[in-house]
This record gives structure tokens, C-alpha cells and sequence, in this order.
């Protein structure tokens, strides 16, 4: 099979790879799709991602695909199932695994069969779960975005009628704002430089946008929000959103960094900030929590109020895949681009 590889000197390339292993608790998997996640693929590919550091790495970790084959104890999964997040941990001597997605195979582990054996499953198993008959297999891989981003409000404590301003409109900011509106959260304000992203957030349910260039971000939340706002949200991992969120938040309000920069400091300018407030980091989200969202996001689009394709701007073949990262170094307009197989 082939797999995405990537080498310590930032090279990427396609190789031939070993059929993945499976034991008897797993269930191999054929893929149909893998997003591509602009801010962890590109930063592996740096050396900038925190915990990874042996190369070469098999990168990916937004994939989708079917089940094709079943270790003799698997109980949760059947042959034709559509899953969500396999991986590939026991990948071939001389290289390591960044999930591995970006292959043709890879493996889902059935965590509820090996707990009613007595065995202890690690908690990536519990988020690989099956997608309901008749969801799109290319669309399917936003799933993973969503099923992250609500299950990161939760740890942040989002609640129905709290305001929110949301700073960065990708894929995941313009998730926070849709979700935050399905939620019941309000007023919802999100910033960006880009206009068609304001222009989503709009259709996404935001009730002010601001385009952080051209409009004075703190003037313009404070006249819609008299006194601040809740919850201030970094969505792409700028340090400087933190400062501009001391500047826009309310007394005993927080501010909440999901997105991950490559830099690991950040200088707080403490005269902007309120005598109570709160900053809280949640960049790697509960795989236990994604398990449980994963029936709401299914429910959601189920209902039709919530639509993958919204947020998907183009798709791959996966021998484009450098074109795909191409765009993503050069910085070029996207939303979600996912890699098909």
C-alpha cells in the first residue's frame, strides 16, 4: 500500500508501505478520506509540534474509512462499516507514526470488546466509531473537526445565553460559531481578515462579524457587548488573540486557546485585562469526549441542520496530496481540504 511520509527535512513524499497488522481485538480498514488538518499537519512537517520528534512520520489523523477485514474477537465493528479516526500505531521499523491516516489501510481497536474481557483499551479506541448507513465518505472526515470542537466546549464550559467572540474563521472557527448558535449561546461575535470567511460566520449564525484589518476590534465588540464579552476564543493559535481578548472580555470572564501556534511563549500585556478573568488551553481534545459527542454531530446532520459540505473547500485525489500542501504553505483561501483515496 502507500503511505504519506514526511522526513526531518520538511520532504514529503508518497511510499510503499506494508499492509498494516491487526490482532485479534482490531479490524482493518480501507480508506475513503482523510481531512487535512492545516495547523498540526503543517507543524509536524516543521518540527514545531510539541511530542512529535522522531522522523521519518507517517502523517494523518482525520480519517475515514471502511472496514474490510475482522480480528476474531471483534464484536463492535462488521465488514462495511464506515469508521471514523483509524490509525496506524505499529508502523515499520525506521519510522514513526503521526497517526499514520494518510495511507491507504489502517487499523480501528474494538475498546468495548476488550473491556468485557477484562482488558484495558488505550482511549484513541473509543473514538473510533462507526458513522450511520448512508453518510458520505468524503464529507464524513469534517466529522472529526466537529466531533473535536463540541466536545472543547464542553471542557470550556459553553453554555446556552453567554456571549462569545470567536477570533479566526477556519474550519474550526467557523465550527465554534455554529456550534455555539446550535447551543443556544449568544451574542456571537466572530473576527477574521478575510471577508468571504466573515461572510460564512454569518451563514454560520454569528449576529456581528468584524474584520480584524480594517474595524477596531475592541471598540466594535464593546458597542455590541456593552461591559465585554463571556468567553474570548483563539480559534487558530495566534498568542496576540490573547491580549486582544483581555481587551474585549467582561470581570470573571475567560479567555480560551484551542488553536495551537508554533510558538511556545506568549507575553500578556496585564494592564488590558479586568482583576478576575480566566485563560484556559485546551489543544488536545478528550478522545472519550469526542466518542460522546459523535451522536449528537451524527444527530445533527441527520436533522439537516448541520451540513459537512459547508465547510469543505476542495478535495484531492491522493496522489495530489503535495498540491493539497502546497496551498496550505503558500496560505491560499480555503476551508477544510480533504484527501481522497
Amino acid at each position: 500500500m502507500k503511505s504519506y511520509v514526511v522526513y526531518g527535512d520538511g520532504s514529503c513524499r508518497i511510499e510503499e508501505m506494508p499492509m498494516p497488522k491487526y490482532n485479534e481485538y482490531e479490524a482493518l480498514v480501507k480508506m475513503e478520506s482523510c481531512g487535512i488538518c492545516n495547523g498540526t499537519d503543517l507543524k509536524i512537517i516543521h518540527r514545531k509540534f510539541k511530542g512529535i520528534d522522531q522522523y521519518p512520520t507517517i502523517l494523518g489523523h482525520e480519517g475515514v474509512g471502511r472496514v474490510v477485514e475482522l480480528g476474531a474477537k471483534v464484536r463492535s465493528y462488521k465488514v462495511g462499516d464506515l469508521v471514523l479516526l483509524p490509525f496506524w500505531g505499529d508502523v515499520p521499523e525506521g519510522y514513526s507514526s503521526a497517526w499514520g491516516t494518510y495511507s491507504e489501510y489502517n487499523v480501528v481497536r474494538d475498546a468495548a470488546a476488550m473491556e468485557a474481557d477484562g482488558l484495558i483499551a488505550d482511549e484513541f479506541a473509543w473514538a473510533q466509531n462507526v458513522l450511520p448507513e448512508g453518510f458520505d465518505p468524503i464529507s464524513s472526515a469534517m466529522i472529526i473537526t466537529f466531533r473535536e470542537v463540541l466536545s472543547t466546549g464542553k471542557i470550556f464550559g459553553f453554555e446556552a445565553n453567554q456571549s462569545i467572540t470567536v477570533l479566526g474563521l477556519g474550519p474550526v472557527g467557523l465550527s465554534f460559531v455554529k456550534f455555539a448558535k446550535l447551543m443556544g449561546m449568544g451574542p456571537i461575535i466572530a473576527i477574521d481578515v478575510q471577508e468571504e470567511k466573515l461572510e460564512l460566520a454569518k451563514k454560520m449564525g454569528a449576529d456581528l462579524v468584524i474584520n480584524g484589518k480594517t474595524q477596531n476590534v475592541k471598540e466594535e465588540v464593546l458597542a455590541f457587548c456593552p461591559g465585554g464579552v463571556d468567553y474570548a476564543l483563539d480559534a487558530v493559535g495566534v498568542p496576540a488573540f490573547i491580549n486582544t481578548g483581555l481587551e474585549i472580555i467582561k470581570p470573571s470572564a475567560k479567555i480560551c486557546v484551542y488553536g495551537i501556534s508554533e510558538n511556545q511563549t506568549a507575553e500578556i500585556d496585564w494592564s488590558r485585562c479586568p482583576y478576575n478573568w480566566t485563560l484556559q488551553f485546551n489543544q488536545f481534545p478528550s478522545k472519550k469526549m469526542e466518542a460522546e459527542a459523535h451522536r449528537q454531530i451524527c444527530v445533527w446532520i441527520q436533522n439537516g441542520v448541520l451540513d459537512p459540505n459547508d465547510f469543505i473547500s476542495h478535495v484531492f485525489d491522493f496522489a495530489d496530496i503535495n498540491t493539497a500542501f502546497e496551498k496550505v504553505e503558500r496560505k491560499d483561501p480555503m476551508m477544510k481540504m480533504v484527501i481522497r483515496f
